[in-house]
């Protein structure tokens, strides 16, 4: 096997992404043969030095994508200190350690995208990059038109001026305005602060799509592995450059979702919402 450098070899054993990786190298927790390296330049070879980070030997595994439909009262975590439920709980018969690209509130739901490509999650993630995410919004209070083109032209935030945003009315009523927005922007918990920013504070959000990728066909809790033509796809429009993987026209075929607790409720577009009396359509979960 090549030697590479050794962050490339961490994020390609799905240990953290390579910026991550670089982390852990300067921080003295990544020996190679028994020697700590702290200089972000060295190289290796995965398939004859022995590498470790702290203490614990690593193994370069086949990469592995799956888009998970993550539901409220979940955190986007593999391990939680208090105790709450994990998407690694969701994740049932997944072998390979992935981890998720990027996060979702606790309360948030809808796609979320796991893999252990690191290289492939810091390109994604990276600030350079254009990754449209689309949400399903619930504002409190009726939403003025001069709002909804502020929150399309940009909003102030303490850190910054949001970029402009693709939105759109779904739906309005008395106490609540329903917005589909897109945004390009990885900052921490966006949409909330545009909301509170613009006096309409969020009080429901999904996810409906991350990088050209839905959970469309996905129940709350379950996951798919994704089909090879979005993951070219992603890789093309997204990724870091590489050679795909070829393993024909779809990978390796899995039940088409998995079932997991806790089940939150169903962040579809169009579902039948009650309360005060008949129920609307076209109401997003968001």
């Amino acid at each position: 096997m090549a030697r590479d450098r050794l962050q490339k070899i961490l994020a390609q054993a799905g240990i953290a992404s390579r910026r991550a990786a670089e982390e852990l190298i300067v921080a003295g927790r990544v020996r190679v043969n028994g020697k700590v390296v702290r200089e972000l330049g060295s190289k290796a070879d995965a398939g004859r030095d022995q590498i470790t980070v702290d203490g614990r030997p690593i193994h370069v595994e086949r990469h592995a994508y799956y888009l998970l439909n993550k539901p409220r009262g979940v955190v986007t975590t593999l391990h939680d200190p208090e105790g709450r439920p994990t998407i690694r709980e969701l994740l049932r018969g997944v072998t390979e350690r992935v981890f998720p690209v990027g996060r979702l509130d606790y309360s948030t739901a809808g796609v979320l995208l796991c893999t252990n490509d690191g290289e492939l999650a810091n390109a994604v993630l990276h600030p350079s990059r254009t990754v449209e995410r689309t949400y399903a919004v619930k504002l409190r209070g009726s939403v003025r038109p001069e709002t909804v083109e502020k929150w399309r032209r940009g909003v102030t935030l303490e850190d910054g001026v949001t970029a402009p945003a693709k939105v759109s009315v779904l739906e309005e009523t008395e106490n609540a305005t329903w917005l589909r927005v897109t945004i390009h922007e990885g900052r921490n918990r966006q949409i909330h602060r545009m909301g509170e920013a613009t006096g309409h504070p969020v009080q429901r959000l999904t996810r409906l799509e991350f990088a050209g990728l839905t959970a469309e066909g996905l129940a709350p809790g379950e996951f798919r592995e994704l089909t090879q033509k979005e993951l070219t796809r992603l890789k093309r429009d997204h990724g870091a450059p590489q050679v795909l993987r070829k393993a024909g026209a779809e990978p390796p075929s899995r039940p088409p979702a998995r079932p997991a607790r806790p089940r939150g409720p169903r962040p579809e577009a169009t579902r039948r919402t009650g309360g005060g009396g008949a129920g609307r359509r076209g109401r997003p979960g968001g």
